[in-house]
């Protein structure tokens, strides 16, 4: 299979034969949803879990952000993260211990405890690889899912497309850049999009949560495209977007047409994708507004049977798709000429 996320049908009709369960999980495994929830008396338990497997130099602090946004968009706080490091059998120490202090910074700097893991050197790695588990909770009745989305619902998109996407791309390619044209003051500010605009949007969501949304969605692996499509889905929704309306960073915009990549299906992580009433878009740009986070809305949800457009240039198209992530497939196409390249023996 292809590196990325597995095809959506295909996790679709694995998730479905599993049964229903404990009457405790109010939200269990389904497409396009971005954490568990458990309902303990008052309270809700939040859980997610993703691994990371690029942003080598700064894995452990990668870690922390990208688990914390899936249990913010569920409007819950982040509180406890367990992580499971695993190690190339060529790890050394001086390896090892900066990723154990990123770990501890990045939960320091969103006030999450690090309780414990699992750490293992394997050679079924050739780089390290962390996976994050990371618990929040949150008042019961206020969860908000990727499922909440509604016909006639305002979406709105707080945070430029393709932020981590052009991070990455600098920090992982960045002598193709070079040899494309890109001057090395440019590539040393995209990589530092990671932090500025920066890829958290544990804040962002915190306080659209407050505002009176329906839904919420954190789009990383497929960009800002795939993110509107698992949106969907998990609603059983229709929706129409306005490409225009898109914001995407000059420097992304650059980076991409060196490379031939699209933006809108670039890593997303620092996007944040919310649905409203119309009624209540305003209040929930409002909202965003008072913590940096400027919103801007780019479409609306429509029933099903509207199926998925976008607008580009005052004409319908069908929503993009993108079999995986614009990153993995610029990277693996590399991987791939650098081998051919390679000389004999």
């Amino acid at each position: 299979m292809k590196v990325g996320k597995l095809p959506l049908d295909m996790l679709a009709s694995m998730l479905a034969k599993l049964p229903a369960g404990d009457q405790s999980v109010l939200v269990g495994p389904r497409v396009g949803e971005d954490a568990a929830a458990i309902a303990f008396s008052d309270r809700v338990l939040v859980a997610g879990m993703d691994p990371i497997t690029f942003a080598t130099d700064l894995i452990g602090w990668y870690a922390v952000q990208v688990n914390a946004n899936d249990i913010a968009v569920m409007g819950a706080r982040p509180r406890w993260l367990l992580a499971a490091l695993l190690l190339p059998p060529d790890a050394s120490e001086s390896l090892v211990a900066p990723i154990f202090d990123q770990l501890v910074r990045g939960c320091a700097e969103l006030e999450i405890a690090l309780i414990g893991g699992h750490t293992e050197v394997t050679p079924a790695v050739s780089q390290p690889v962390i996976v994050g588990c990371m618990l929040g909770q949150v008042e019961a009745g206020r969860v908000v899912t990727t499922s909440g989305a509604r016909p006639g619902d305002a979406i709105i998109l707080s945070g430029p497309a393709g932020i981590e996407g052009t991070a990455l791309l600098a920090r992982e390619a960045g002598d193709v850049l070079r040899k494309r044209g890109l001057a090395d003051d440019a590539l040393a500010r995209a990589c530092q999009f990671l932090f500025d605009p920066g890829i958290s949007v544990v804040c962002a969501a915190l306080m659209a949560a407050s505002a009176g949304v329906t839904a919420m969605h954190d789009p990383t692996e497929g960009g800002i495209a795939t993110g509107l499509l698992e949106l969907a889905r998990a609603s059983g929704a229709g929706l129409e977007v306005d490409a225009n309306r898109i914001p995407v960073l000059p420097l992304t915009s650059d980076i991409c047409q060196r490379l031939d990549l699209d933006p809108l299906g670039l890593i997303a992580s620092g996007a944040l994708l919310v649905t409203a009433p119309q009624s209540s878009a305003e209040t929930v740009l409002g909202a965003l507004s008072k913590v940096g986070a400027e919103g801007v809305a780019i479409g609306r949800m429509l029933p099903a049977s509207d199926g998925l457009t976008m607008v580009r240039q005052g004409r319908i198209h069908p929503l993009p798709e993108f079999e995986r992530d614009e990153v993995a497939r610029f990277l693996e196409a590399q991987s791939s000429t650098a081998e051919q390249e390679a000389p004999p023996g």
